[in-house]
């Protein structure tokens, strides 16, 4: 990471990302780190099968995986994981081209259970997230949570191997693991990006072990989220709960001698190749399957595409629904609302809850207008394939994303991404990190099912220039603000951070970061 920096880039694309990868990380080992698996081996009735699951993240760090050549250190969670590592539980991925090094942990049972059902999903997941959500803290998962990342740090180092390395940690499963890095191998520059929202200050009160995480995390040397407010409300958390020196107009906090820059960095997606895919036959396929399903083409197309979770809002999107039936009744017969809802952590006995409360609302509605011959809304419970996914988006006249909280949501980006033929309406909770992007969506308050209701009937009577005059603007957003731009800015900003010579004085060395006064 010696040399200086060349310049901005103002379109980024997987080539650019590539060279600036080369260029910052030569000399450096790279090293990922997250709970979740960018590939997994599973045993099936033909054999072992190697499937790369559906993950925004996975998507937003192959890209330097795969021009860093680095290791990639998640947990072995496959049926077949541990078939086909060597010896040091190593696996080259992708399959088809190998790229880079898979490096896969394993968590006993017990400790699986209380780190990552427990304490990371049942307790900091509805503590971050303002869905109303009582969350849940035990002393048991707590000392899981220690523990993995324990494991996690042992993995990593052996990795590093003493020799110079980059550890790029992935969200809010690993808050101990940049101290305990830092603890055994000061020399490691150490980056975390937190992919969901943080709480304001009088929220995180409640977690127990305030300052033990809080102080794992100021082990970073740069810790990323996705919005200047996440930031603000992570320094101000700071300021209250533990001894540290927080300069909030450079947003840095120094601490034992050691400082850690805090800064936004909106996540996105691979917006051309996305595009790409929405144009292809492979997709036209697709959508002659959903409509079978249909069994017919209705008048007005409405879709959902979520992870089963009490953060996203489904139950009041589907009183929405039953709010727009209710008043336009001429929508009986022409109207369809296709909500994909993926299963999700069914371990966890509100997720199963969940799953129950939307069934019983879905067939409440369903029996309240539908028909013999046509039902309002369709739910497919179930894992859909990116195909798929992408052609519903081209089927939609709208898509809804009622999130009651959200880190970014890359749903709304994907469904933009789609529609190539600049048509679509996207309606968007203003409660997300994509609304303060894509400003053209409908904004909607997604705890006010009237609210929703009310998008949905603008959605529907919306001209057609007005609809593909937002569109275009949406798009031209997301396509600047890709996924490459999201790794490049973290890799340049975190480049000039460990490096600095390049830079006159303190001041011009925030700028370079995009830290402190343009």
């Amino acid at each position: 990471m010696s040399r200086p920096i060349t310049g901005d880039v103002s379109f980024w694309t997987k080539d650019s990302l590539h060279d600036l990868v080369r260029e910052y990380l030569d000399g450096y080992r790279f090293i990922a780190v997250s709970n979740r698996e960018p590939w997994i081996h599973k045993q099936t009735l033909f054999g072992i099968e190697c499937v790369q699951p559906a993950s925004g993240l996975a998507t937003a760090i192959d890209p330097i995986m795969r021009a860093s050549g680095g290791v990639w250190v998640a947990h072995g969670s496959g049926s077949a994981d541990a078939e086909v590592v060597d010896a040091g539980d190593h696996i080259a991925v992708p399959p088809d081209a190998p790229a880079y090094t898979l490096r896969r942990v394993w968590l006993p049972r017990d400790i699986e259970q209380g780190y990552y059902n427990g304490l990371a999903n049942e307790g900091l997941w509805p503590l971050c997230h303002v869905a109303f959500h009582r969350p849940r803290f035990t002393q048991h998962d707590w000392d899981c949570y220690r523990t993995a990342n324990q494991i996690f740090a042992d993995a990593v180092l052996d990795e590093a191997a003493g020799e110079p390395a980059v550890v790029f940690i992935q969200d809010y499963h690993f808050g101990l693991l940049p101290r305990l890095l830092k603890e055994r191998n000061p020399q490691i520059i150490v980056a975390q990006f937190w992919h969901i929202p943080w709480p304001n200050r009088e929220t995180f009160r409640a977690f127990p072990w305030k300052q033990e995480l809080i102080d794992g995390m100021l082990g970073n040397d740069l810790l990323g989220f996705h919005l200047p407010y996440d930031c603000s409300n992570f320094l101000e958390t700071v300021d209250r709960n533990i001894e540290a020196l927080v300069d909030n107009e450079r947003a840095r906090v120094s601490r034992n001698g050691h400082t850690t820059y805090v800064r936004p960095f909106p996540v996105s997606i691979d917006f051309d190749k996305h595009t790409r895919l929405a144009g292809t036959a492979s997709i036209d396929a697709e959508i002659a399957q959903w409509q079978l399903l249909l069994g017919r083409s209705p008048e007005v197309l409405g879709i959902g595409i979520d992870r089963v979770d009490y953060t996203k809002g489904i139950p009041e999107r589907m009183d929405a629904i039953d709010a727009l039936i209710s008043a336009r009744p001429d929508l009986r017969g022409r109207f369809v609302f296709l909500q994909v809802g993926v299963p999700s952590r069914t371990a966890i006995t509100d997720y199963r809850d969940l799953d129950t409360q939307i069934e019983a609302s879905i067939n409440r509605i369903n029996q309240r207008w539908g028909t013999e011959e046509w039902q309002p809304i369709v739910f497919v419970h179930r894992h859909v394939d990116q195909e798929a996914l992408i052609a519903l988006h081209r089927m939609a006249d709208f898509c809804v994303v009622s999130s009651l909280h959200d880190g970014m949501n890359l749903v709304a980006k994907e469904f933009v991404a789609s529609r190539s033929d600049d048509d679509g309406i996207l309606i968007l909770s203003s409660f997300t990190g994509a609304a303060r992007e894509l400003t053209d969506a409908l904004l909607v308050n997604p705890f006010a099912p009237d609210e929703i209701s009310w998008a949905m009937q603008e959605a529907i009577a919306m001209p057609a220039e007005e609809r593909r005059r937002r569109m275009h603007r949406m798009r031209s957003v997301v396509c600047a603000h890709n996924v490459y731009r999201w790794g490049g800015k973290i890799l340049q900003a975190l480049h000039n951070l460990v490096d600095p010579r390049h830079c006159h004085d303190s001041r011009d060395a925030m700028r370079a970061v995009g830290l402190g006064a343009a």
